[in-house]
């Protein structure tokens, strides 16, 4: 979530890992992305630096596509600078070339004005207003979100210091009212100590990027941050992110029956697809309720399968490897010990009022 780097949290969300059935993980790579899904079209439109389009994501571009749209853009009247204040009446109202005009190099490269046009339309169909939800920075980034009157369709958009629209994410949303109300009979302690800052968490897509998938639905994703940063120093070393090394404990009583502890620590913002969890440890604490611990540091996994654990204990560190760009926990607890297969459960914590949901600040276990 450097500067360069927040925003391909989203790409992640939907490059859908085929073999490894959909397991999708926090990914902050370099770059920046853009991504439109119209309603009852998959027209998903996405862009990460360095490299080319998808077939399968992006509607058909070419070279004098693209440079017919650049000039299109360059000859518009655009006056008015697009701010998050006035994003959304320029979207709905006013200039859509406006907006475009703004988007970063990399989105640009990602779609044309007249694809931009085209899919934001047939998303706007019927909506006649919005609300903001989430006002929030990091690592030099701005993001804001809106939900449209029926609460089923969503708005993400990045800024930069300058107003540069980093990132644009607009989608259908939809929510799964029959699992959200079921909480895990087990107690929970969150596994760290100090403040954390909950990255992704909530129940709907706009808050928790994993919320459409049964398998991840209420997994959590979680960095530590100071100032509205994630790191200090070169972003490109697992040293500078305030989260990389931290130590994990056991969240509640229960048997080791998984582990992994010999894949790399990624190179900040270079991820790992083939070992989507990277190294891990899987808790069995009875009733069906198994935790999940993932993108631990290699070589750091201080329990073997079949250990006996006591809420607290250490487990590990927070490190980066598998299918993550920086430092941070995924966190989640299944009805099945198989990463890929089992369902996700809402976690109901021990000294949590409410759930841990995206933009929180949350105070671990004591020091």
């Amino acid at each position: 979530m450097n500067r360069e780097s927040q925003l391909n949290s989203e790409q992640a969300s939907h490059n859908k890992l085929q073999s490894r059935k959909g397991w999708k993980l926090l990914a902050i790579a370099l770059g920046a992305c853009v991504i439109l899904s119209a309603c009852g079209n998959d027209n998903s439109i996405t862009s990460e630096q360095g490299e080319k389009q998808s077939a399968e994501q992006t509607s058909d571009t070419n070279e004098t596509g693209k440079n017919t749209d650049q000039e299109q853009t360059s000859g518009s009247e655009v006056s008015t600078m697009v701010t998050p204040d006035n994003f959304i009446d320029t979207l709905m109202n006013g200039s859509k070339d406006a907006i475009y005009s703004q988007f970063s190099p990399e989105m640009k490269e990602a779609m044309t004005l007249e694809q931009f046009k085209t899919s934001a339309d047939q998303f706007l169909q019927g909506v006649t207003s919005f609300s903001q939800v989430v006002d929030a920075q990091m690592n030099n980034l701005t993001e804001h979100s809106w939900k449209d009157q029926t609460g089923t369709k969503g708005i993400q958009a990045y800024f930069s210091k300058e107003n540069q629209i980093e990132g644009l994410l607009i989608q259908p949303l939809e929510t799964h009212e029959d699992t959200d109300q079921k909480f895990t009979k087990t107690a929970f302690q969150f596994p760290m100590k100090g403040e954390w800052y909950v990255f992704w968490g909530g129940n709907d897509v706009m808050s928790n990027y994993h919320y459409e998938h049964e398998t991840q639905r209420y997994a959590l994703d979680i960095v530590r941050t100071k100032e509205s940063f994630s790191f200090n120093g070169d972003a490109k070393v697992n040293a500078s992110y305030y989260a990389f090394g931290e130590p994990l404990y056991a969240a509640a009583d229960g048997t080791v029956v998984e582990i992994k502890n010999d894949i790399p620590d990624n190179t900040p913002g270079v991820m790992n697809p083939e070992e989507p969890a990277g190294n891990y440890v899987v808790i069995d604490h009875g009733q069906d309720e198994y935790s999940v611990t993932a993108h631990i540091k290699k070589g750091s996994v201080a329990v073997k399968k079949g250990d006996k654990v006591k809420q607290g204990d250490l487990i590990g560190e927070l490190g980066n490897s598998g299918n993550s760009s920086e430092a941070h926990l995924h966190f989640q607890v299944s009805d099945g010990p198989d990463l890929f297969t089992s369902r996700s459960v809402n976690i109901r914590w021990a000294d949590q009022s409410q759930q841990l949901t995206r933009g929180k600040t949350i105070q671990g276990m004591p020091e």
